[in-house]
């Protein structure tokens, strides 16, 4: 029985063969992985009282922790967490029922709430605060605490989402290989 992948009240996680879990991280229940995905050493998904989906090429980082909020009567869907493809998710991360769009950058150490909403193709500074329900415009660097648009991303900066998608998918596919060695 792998312990770090792990079945929760009848979901048993999603995880395609192309995808690399630390043995470290920890998967737990509702959880979905697309093609290519990376967890990095002790990252937390727990999808217990909601569901997590992780697109295509993302990579969620070292120590990153990614929750969801509970469904209830007078709050039927509750806060699933979305992540769209090639997003990477830096280390120290806090994800919490949010929705995150593809060829997003989330900076070490930031937080985002519940309902929060970030559109493609944004890159949140470190130690940032997403707040509750807040959108994130496209095309933007937002950095603070809470969250403020700084200054429309560069070209250099856009093309950069494609490149550390494909760079985590090539360091994953050889950490992968070191395991499997062992």
């Amino acid at each position: 029985m792998n312990r770090n992948i792990r079945r929760y009240d009848g979901h048993t996680p999603e995880v395609p063969d192309t995808c690399f879990v630390d043995p470290s991280a920890v998967v737990i229940g509702e959880v979905k992985l697309a093609e290519h995905v990376s967890i990095w050493p002790c990252a937390v998904l727990r999808g217990d009282v909601n569901h997590i989906h992780i697109g295509e090429g993302s990579n969620v980082q070292d120590f990153a922790m990614l929750h969801v909020t509970h469904k209830r009567e007078s709050d039927p869907a509750g806060a699933p967490l979305i992540i769209g493809r090639h997003v990477t998710i830096g280390h120290h991360v806090s994800l919490h029922g949010c929705t995150i769009g593809d060829e997003v950058l989330v900076g070490i150490g930031s937080t985002v709430l519940d309902r929060a909403v970030i559109e493609s193709r944004v890159m949140i500074g470190a130690g940032s605060l997403v707040p509750p329900g807040k959108r994130l415009e496209s095309g933007w660097l937002y950095m603070g605490s809470p969250v403020k648009p700084v200054r429309r991303l560069t070209e250099s900066e856009l093309a950069n989402f494609e490149y550390s998608a494909q760079h985590y998918i090539r360091l994953a596919a050889k950490h992968k290989a070191s395991l499997d060695e062992e």
